[in-house]
């Protein structure tokens, strides 16, 4: 295993509105009281996973995250691998708004056996999301993003969770799949016949889009007060059709995608 650290500032402002009451068992069991202002919540983010899309390789990154919703409203349950979103529509049932995501890049230093493939910079990818909960334990959410920077393709997410609390604890569980334009699997699967000349350990190969993984996410989290609570997750990918076909993955890296992370986050009343 090898680890690169990295920081990254990363903010999201959610709007907060009145929770119907029988969606009440999604969330957090009270809101902190407060008459009026906000509700800020500051994160701390430790994740490990794959170094690049494909990589049998892991590389470590922590970073910060900042939310804020209305005073006297509870948090709504958040996957951990859910983008970051800003909501337009707050509802016991439906949610959408926009979203995005930080992808990193791909390096010579990440593995010494990809010399002669072009690196491919770290990705910004903004978008729109939904959700529904169509029962009270149960939410399906989608995101669909447009990447900017280290590749220029489309990107879609689907996921499932199952989402029951346990006193202080809150369990969820659920699948994952994820799909990816020809622009996209290209950019991270793909490698031109000039590449493959001077590797010379992997063959030309132009995948196309579809579904590049399916999966599941699954997480834990405890509230130790209204103030303070911890989250600690694990995440799985396998990759399917072309991307899992492609000679970067089978000579480089893995079909098996795993991540794991712990989050803390602390919560307290703003009145500007």
């Amino acid at each position: 295993m090898r680890a690169a650290s990295s920081l990254a500032v990363l903010t999201a402002l959610l709007a907060g509105s009145t929770v119907a009451q029988a969606a009440d068992p999604l969330f957090a069991p009270e809101p902190i009281q407060d008459s009026s202002g906000w509700i800020v919540t500051v994160k701390g983010n430790l994740r490990v996973g794959p170094s690049y899309p494909g990589s049998d390789e892991f590389s470590f990154i922590g970073y910060p995250s900042l939310s804020f919703r209305r005073a006297g409203t509870v948090e709504r349950f958040s996957a951990p691998d859910d983008g970051l979103s800003f909501s337009f529509l707050e509802d016991s049932a439906v949610r959408f708004g926009v979203v995005g995501r930080f992808v990193g890049g791909r390096y010579l230093q990440d593995n010494r056996e990809l010399f002669g493939l072009e690196k491919i910079d770290w990705a910004v990818e903004p978008g729109v999301f939904v959700e529904y909960w169509p029962l009270e334990f149960l939410r399906a959410r989608a995101e669909i993003r447009r990447g900017f920077n280290g590749h220029e393709g489309f990107v879609a997410d689907f996921g499932l969770d199952a989402v029951q609390r346990f006193g202080a604890f809150t369990v969820s569980i659920g699948p994952r799949l994820a799909l990816g334009d020809n622009e996209f699997t290209r950019t991270y699967f793909g490698v031109t016949p000039a590449e493959a000349a001077l590797n010379g350990q992997v063959t030309p190969y132009r995948p196309s889009g579809g579904i590049t993984s399916v999966g599941a996410t699954g997480a834990i989290s405890y509230d130790w007060s209204q103030q303070w609570s911890t989250t600690a997750f694990v995440t799985y990918k396998h990759l399917v059709g072309d991307a899992a076909d492609s000679p970067i993955v089978e000579r480089f890296g893995s079909e098996h995608q795993v991540g794991v992370g712990l989050t803390v986050s602390y919560s307290f009343g703003y009145t500007p």
